[in-house]
This record gives structure tokens, sequence and C-alpha cells, in this order.
């Protein structure tokens, strides 16, 4: 099997397997070495202020850390020189967030919430991404720094 097969079935894990993602709704819908791409659509059980109806702060934190973590992960295995179930489990195992960071810029207001992430670096132990959130009118609702134990 080829990466791009093994990215499919990890982002459909991702997205569906994971309690708390699906619980928030979070999916995977592009990723790979180099990027990823994180999608919510609006939901009244994800405001964070009643009065504004605004998105909550830590459904945005989760999927700019998602974002992070996903082209943290497919960078690190891009690198193999082949993949398999066993492989792939091994190397995720070591995954973890070190450090977020989140900056708010604006209300999370809108219908579909899209998190980006880029690497910035990646190492042997560590992994840098850099993530943004946007609504579907591109609006500019945050962005963040997520470090990743990746070894």
């Amino acid at each position: 099997m080829i990466h791009e097969e093994y990215f499919k079935q990890l982002a459909q894990y991702w997205s569906q397997e994971m309690p708390f993602n699906k619980l928030l709704g979070l999916e995977v819908t592009q990723f790979n070495s180099q990027e990823s791409t994180v999608s919510i659509k609006w939901h009244d059980k994800l405001i964070g202020n009643p009065e504004q109806r605004i998105l909550h702060g830590g459904v945005t934190a989760s999927a700019l850390d998602l974002a992070g973590g996903v082209v943290a992960a497919a960078n690190i295995l891009s690198q193999l020189p082949e993949l398999s179930p066993k492989i792939i489990s091994q190397s995720l195992s070591r995954l973890s967030t070190i450090d977020l960071r989140t900056d708010f810029i604006r209300p999370g207001r809108g219908e579909i919430f899209i998190a980006t992430a880029k690497i910035i670096r990646s190492g042997s132990k560590v992994a840098v991404a850099r993530m943004e959130m946007h609504n579907e009118n591109g609006v500019h609702i945050a962005f963040g720094t997520g470090t990743y134990m990746v070894g």
C-alpha cells in the first residue's frame, strides 16, 4: 500500500474513531507531509459565548492542535521507506503535543471553520507546525504554533 492510501485511512481514523475529535465534529479533510486541513461545521453545542453565539476557544485550539499534529505525523511517516500498520502504530505511539500556543484574532463566527497547518521544522525528535483558522468566508479567526514530540 502506498503512503497516500495509508494517509487516507489515517484521516478517517482521526475523524471518526478518535472519540474527542468525533464529539467535536473535527474532520481531517486533507493532509500530506507539508500541510493539513481540518474542518468543523457549526453546531450549537460548540458555543463558547451564548450571548454572542461564537465558537468556544477550546474548540478552536483543539482544531488547530489536530491540524498541527496531523501534519507532524504525516511528515514523520513520509520519511519512512515503507509503511505498514505496525510501523505506523509504532511511529505514532510517540506523537504528542509538547506545546500549543493559540492566538485569537476575531470571534469565531461562521458556519464552517477550516484549520490549516504547515510544517515549520521537523527533526528526529520534535516537529513544529504553524496553524491558522478561517471561516468559510476566509475571515481569519485564530492562529497558533504547535510543537510535537515525534520520536
